[in-house]
């Protein structure tokens, strides 16, 4: 299977290079790992995999940024993101993993393996964010097991002495998801890159392709592994070890007694219009509103207009505004768990690591026939 996929990484790399030499118009691809087509439309501006001279980029975020040459081992946890300049300076570090996680809604059509094998930072690991999943439910991407992901992790590459930087190709969005699971699973020493791969891009940093096929084999056998500990069978050595946090996720039950409790202030990251249930949700089947006694800040509230996490002030007038009060637990939730994250993101920035997120979000609640639902 190993040669199999090989060959065809190979090939998808000629085809991947020669739509960059031959035209701008879009390129149907299918990915390695499922067979849903994409469109990909190559940027004009980078042509070619070394991208456009440096351009000064200022970080409205971080005191990281502008620390840039020292390892992982001296950063600290207490700041969720680093800026690229910081990364750019690192990334020969032996300790730290660049993790790719882009991960785009159905309706985007993007397939983020093939857009990783166009263009990725240097080194970059591919991170599933659906193949990474529990293999028991019918929710997407919910959290997998301990040992699942622990497998997963180890088939990475992955170790727990590393600093891990995840990324996405937006911006910041689903690389927050991974910052969590990671969070989740005792690994405090990840970080989400600020501004995701747009920034690095139009920073003037290189990007490479996945000639070698090395990362899109790590990325199957990732799938694979979870795959054969859900199936009950042997998987490779560990080189990971998880450490469950509890208190960082919660089930339909636990949201279920809170609104009856009232002990976490609850905040959905979707639009106000689905949280009013004034639009329909993207998937079939869910019922629109929200849960009772929530409050909605969308998750683009928490970014700049180049998709950064924005300063501190910002983000606590952001949550001020909506009667957040940072003395008090907060559980967070948004459609399928994924933006719930960015929340959880920008409330770290705020000195509260020890945000709860809902795992099954709206996905869950709404889909069930007698969970309480409230409109706007």
């Amino acid at each position: 299977m190993a040669s199999t996929i090989l060959t065809r990484s190979l090939f998808s790399h000629r085809l991947i290079h020669s739509s960059f030499s031959l035209s701008h118009k879009p390129r149907l691809f299918t990915s390695l790992f499922n067979k849903r087509p994409f469109y990909y439309q190559p940027d004009p501006s980078f042509t070619a995999y070394k991208t456009s001279p440096r351009v000064p980029c200022v970080m409205a975020s971080s005191v990281v940024g502008r620390r840039a040459n020292f390892s992982t081992q001296s950063l600290s946890t207490n700041e969720p993101v680093v800026s690229v300049d910081w990364l750019h300076a690192n990334l020969k570090d032996p300790d730290l993993k660049v993790l790719d996680a882009s991960w785009y809604m159905p309706d985007e059509q993007r397939n983020p393996i093939q857009e990783y094998q166009v263009a990725h930072i240097p080194g970059a690991l591919f991170f599933d964010v659906d193949g990474i999943s529990d293999r028991t439910t019918n929710l997407p991407h919910m959290l997998p097991s301990e040992d699942a992901f622990a497998a997963a992790a180890s088939a990475l590459g992955i170790e727990n002495k590393d600093g891990l930087v995840v990324y996405d190709g937006k911006g910041i969005f689903s690389a927050a998801r991974v910052w969590w699971m990671f969070r989740v699973f005792g690994h405090d020493r990840v970080w989400v890159l600020d501004g995701g791969l747009p920034r690095w891009r139009a920073s003037g940093y290189d990007v490479e392709s996945s000639a070698s096929g090395d990362a899109i084999l790590k990325a199957s056998a990732a799938t694979e592994a979870i795959e054969k500990v859900y199936q009950g069978q042997a998987v490779g050595p560990i080189t990971f070890q998880t450490k469950f946090q509890p208190h960082l996720v919660w089930t339909l039950e636990q949201v279920k007694k809170n609104i009856e409790d009232g002990t976490h202030q609850q905040i959905d990251a979707r639009s106000k219009a689905r949280f009013d249930g004034a639009a329909a949700e993207p998937r079939k089947g869910i019922r629109s509103g929200h849960v009772p006694g929530s409050k909605c800040i969308p998750f683009a509230q928490m970014l700049d207009a180049s998709q950064a996490l924005l300063p501190a002030d910002e983000l606590k007038k952001r949550f001020e505004q909506e009667g957040i009060s940072l003395d008090k637990p907060v559980v967070t939730s948004c459609g399928t768990g994924v933006t719930a994250c960015i929340l959880a993101l920008g409330l770290h920035r705020l000195g509260k690591p020890d945000v709860v997120v809902y795992d099954g979000s709206w996905t869950e609640w709404g889909a069930q026939p007698d969970t309480p639902v409230e409109t706007s």
